[in-house]
Order: structure tokens, then sequence, then C-alpha cells
């Protein structure tokens, strides 16, 4: 059983103790000043608490607060050089979090996903952490980066639900106006989604040849996907995706002189 603390249980945090608790292989702390997001995760927890000092006491602490509570949270958390602390927070670089603590410091990007082990997260490391490494096995799906590249992974995937939200939507919209009932298409909307995915996942195929595959000549694929390739969607992602990446440089700018 591996000691694992949580502080911090927002969306994410609260994402991170429930997907833990899936696995059964780990004694899960939360930690928060909030009463009533602890009661929402007491039941996917071994020990709930307001206090930081005592979610210090474990072997991984998972920091999940926003960036400009972070400071507050170190000061108040002193850990042991055998402690790994893994960081959430986005456009807080790993130099800020070493400068106030003795612990291994490792920084990932995951997302609301963990909660059901389907997370898909971008970790930066100076080297690997096979303990933390199995906990992300446990939540889903990793890759490794160098730190450079965090704003960017804070925007695919950190981000990504949120698009990847409005896009579903936005086929379930048009299933609707074509007639579908809206539960129907809701489901038939977000399966497509979670489908398509775990394939680009799985095949060695590249995402193009994808495409051709189920894009049969005069078939009704290759009718839809002419109006994509025709329009301006791409650019349109670019846009989302680097408007959100450039909010985490921003973030992380507001702690190059502390």
């Amino acid at each position: 059983m591996t000691d694992v603390s949580v502080i911090g249980c927002g969306h994410m945090g609260s994402a991170l103790v429930k997907g833990l608790s899936r696995t059964g292989t780990h004694r899960v702390t939360a930690c928060d000043l909030d009463t009533s997001a602890l009661e929402a995760v007491e039941p996917y927890s071994s020990r709930t608490t307001t206090d930081v000092a005592e979610a210090a006491d474990a072997d991984v602490v998972f920091v999940a607060v926003k960036p400009k509570a972070i400071a507050a949270v170190l000061e108040e958390l002193d850990l042991p050089a055998d402690t790994t602390l893994v960081t959430i927070a986005a456009g807080v670089p790993r130099a800020f979090v070493q400068s106030h603590t003795d612990a291994t410091v490792i920084r990932i990007m995951p997302n609301l996903a963990a909660e059901t082990g389907e997370m898909a997260a971008a970790v930066a490391w100076d080297d690997v952490d096979d303990e933390v490494a199995g906990l992300l096995d446990d939540l889903g799906e990793w890759v490794e980066i160098d730190e450079t590249e965090m704003d960017v992974a804070t925007a695919l995937n950190g981000s990504g639900p949120a698009f990847v939200y409005y896009l579903v939507g936005a086929m379930r919209k048009a299933a609707v106006e074509e007639g579908l009932d809206p539960d129907a298409a809701e489901t038939l909307a977000a399966q497509t989604f979670k489908g398509a995915a775990e394939t680009v996942i799985q095949s060695d195929e590249s995402i193009e040849d994808l495409i051709d595959a189920v894009c049969s000549p005069g078939g009704t694929t290759i009718e839809g996907m002419e109006v994509l390739w025709d329009s301006d969607v791409e650019s349109v992602m670019e846009a989302t995706l680097g408007a959100a990446a450039e909010r985490s440089r921003e973030l992380a700018g507001g702690f190059d002189d502390e």
C-alpha cells in the first residue's frame, strides 16, 4: 500500500482522490480547508484533514491548488528529502516549488478523467520516479515531457476536456437539428469520441490513415470531411490551444521574480 496525500480537493484534487481509490492499493489522505470539499471525498479517502501538517505524512504528496495559493501551502508543508512532492498548479515552475521544500519535486498536468482511470497527463521530472509512474498508470495515460513544454500540455490535455465537451455538444446539437432524440444524440456523440480516441491510442496507423479508412469514395463520411477540410476549423483550434497556452505562460511569469 502506498500512502498518498492530496492537498486541495477541488475538481482536480477530488478526481485524483476518487481515481486512486478505485485501485484499492493506496491509502489516500485528502486535505482541504473547505470541510464541504472533504465531505464530498470522504467515501473515497482513508483519512480527511484540514491540517496540511497531517497531509505531509505520506510517501507521495500531490498539491492540487490554485497557483495563487501554492506559496501559502508550501510554507506550511514541511517535507523530508525522502518524500516526493507532485505539483499540479498551472504555470507554477518546479524551480519555485524546489526553493520551498527539501522533497523531490515532480510537476504534472493531468485532467479530470483521472476520476475514471482515463486521465491524460504530462510529466516533467529530473529522473523517472517508479512510485509516481505507478500512480499515474493507475489513473490513465501519461507522457514524459520537458518542463519548457508544460504550457502547451496545460492547454492540450489540461484544458482540452472542455474543448472536447464543446465539440461533443456541437455534434449533439447538429444531430438534434437533423431530428435525433437529444439523449440518444448525446450518447452517440460522446461514445463516438470515446471510441475514436481509443482507436488512435491503440492503432499503429496515422490519424490521416484512420480518416481514410472511414472515408469510402462517394460515401457519407467524405461528404462531411469535405466540409471540414474546406473550413477554418484547424486555425480555430490553433487559436484555442494558443490562448490557453499563453495564459499558462502568463501565470508562470508571476513566479519568475519570486
